[in-house]
């Protein structure tokens, strides 16, 4: 699964851990993660990540 990276602050989401601080339980897809998710690390929306 592809890692994203957040173009605000650089927190990668990992797919293989989630972020299950946030309700992401590990192997969630970043496109499977709900639009009103936020960068766990600056507060920046889903639309902020790209690709790594």
């Amino acid at each position: 699964m592809e890692k994203y990276v957040c173009t605000i602050c650089g927190y990668v989401y990992d797919p293989e851990v989630g972020d299950p601080d946030n309700g992401v339980a590990p192997g969630t897809k970043f496109d499977d993660i709900s639009n009103d998710w936020v960068c766990p690390v600056c507060g920046a929306d889903k639309s902020a990540f790209e690709k790594e």
